[in-house]
């Protein structure tokens, strides 16, 4: 079964060799020393950030749950739907839970949002920017009356740039020691299995967010591998754009082959958002044939019961994911 289900990359960045050598050299016997540093320094020079501003976790589930541990004791806010692992995490420690939820055409509404952050004065306010699952984005002017109010009610606005870099040109938005952007290496760099989430936001909010960090938060192995790739910024620039082309080629798989057919949702990641009875069809049709999508059996809410997400593949098998839909749309 070929797994479209995760929004992963499908390829690694780096070749058999050089990941041999790296692990060779990568002294695991013994504790990171200065490579944490490094990686922070790369990363910042790559992104054009401040080294200092920049910290690393376990994923950015880590850096969520440290939001839910520290940040205030008042209210989470979220969208829902949006990436299970805010309610998941908001649940773990207890912390109350304030839910925006999606109207029927899969949108939000945005004063709702505004009116719930007045009310009920949440100490953390988090979104996926692009959106999980959607694949839409939230305009900048909403993001920006937000943080406004989240100001306001002395709170924290955490954007989740999880699939930011699929994006060609990146929105500007609001800063200061209440805005919070977490980003991750998992998507577009290729190192989901190596776990590297970052958090980026002004110094006396990092120093608050590291107050309960780990000793040692990432591995040796991880931090080499990152710091390596990242110094090829060239190569890296093109591992990007090959996931950015496979996330436009799937997303014509779907219009071109079953547009007439299904809804699909315009994506800004690599994954695709489709809905309607017959999209559940189409996926049950994919699945069969050896492909599998994300479905949202286990959830009852009212814009999951009948979607379908899709993430990029090699492109040998968005060539075969292309046949297959294309072979049940001319039965239809």
């Amino acid at each position: 079964m070929i797994r479209i289900d995760k929004n992963e990359s499908p390829y690694r960045a780096l070749a058999e060799d050089e990941i041999s050598a790296l692990a060779i050299d990568t002294h695991f016997n013994k504790y990171a020393d200065n490579e944490y540093e490094k990686l922070q320094e790369s990363y910042a020079a790559y992104n054009g950030l401040d080294p200092h501003l920049v910290s690393f976790a376990n994923g950015s589930d880590e850096w969520i749950q440290k939001a839910m541990i520290i940040l205030g004791e008042g209210p989470a806010l979220i969208l829902d739907p949006d990436f299970v692992m805010y309610e998941e995490y908001a649940i773990q420690f207890k912390r109350p839970l304030i839910k925006v939820d999606a109207k029927a055409d899969m949108t939000f509404d945005y004063e709702e949002v505004f009116e719930k952050i007045k009310e009920y004065r949440p100490s953390v306010f988090i979104f996926s920017q692009p959106s999980n699952p959607f694949g839409m984005m939230h305009p900048v002017e909403f993001i920006e009356k937000a943080a406004e109010l989240m100001e306001e009610v002395k709170g924290y606005l955490i954007i989740d740039e999880a699939y930011a870099e699929f994006l060609e040109e990146l929105p500007s938005y609001p800063e200061g020691d209440h805005v919070i952007r977490f980003r991750t290496l998992s998507k577009v760099y290729g190192l989901a299995g190596l776990r590297i989430g970052v958090a980026m936001s002004t110094e006396k909010t990092m120093n608050v967010l590291n107050s309960i960090a780990h000793p040692y938060p990432l591995n040796t192995f991880s931090l080499n591998i990152a710091h390596y790739l990242l110094n090829q910024p060239e190569r890296l620039s093109d591992f990007i754009e090959l996931n950015r082309k496979l996330a436009k080629e799937l997303q014509l798989i779907f219009h071109e082959e079953a547009g007439e057919h299904i809804s699909i949702l315009k994506s800004h990641t690599n994954f695709l958002f489709t809905h309607g009875k017959k999209a559940l069809e189409l996926g049950a049709y994919v699945k069969q044939h050896g492909f599998q999508p994300r479905m949202y059996p286990e959830l009852d809410h009212p814009t999951l019961k009948e979607a379908v997400r899709y993430s990029i593949a090699t492109t040998e098998e968005m060539a075969e994911l292309r046949q297959i839909v294309r072979k049940w749309s001319d039965s239809q």
